[in-house]
């Protein structure tokens, strides 16, 4: 059996989001990668585990998906009522 290429993987991404009634124009097979980092670094995995797993070569771009991701967790401004 072939691995799915990229466009395989965006169309399943995107059937799957318009089944849930989403718009799928608003995502794409890199959403499975950006939502799996994210979600990896809020649980607590650590940063080398996610690199292992996702391919990054750098921590560089790994951590602007987990800055991204962290911005309204454990966010100042929300602890004080803005």
């Amino acid at each position: 059996m072939a691995p799915l290429s990229p466009f395989d993987v965006a169309r399943v991404v995107k059937a799957a989001v318009e089944a849930a009634g989403g718009n799928p124009a608003d995502f794409s097979g890199h959403s499975l990668r950006s939502g799996f980092i994210t979600s990896a670094a809020r649980a607590g995995v650590a940063e080398r585990h996610i690199q292992n797993q996702s391919g990054h070569r750098g921590l560089p771009v790994l951590r602007g998906y987990i800055r991204r991701g962290s911005l309204f967790v454990d966010n100042a401004a929300a602890k004080v009522g803005l």
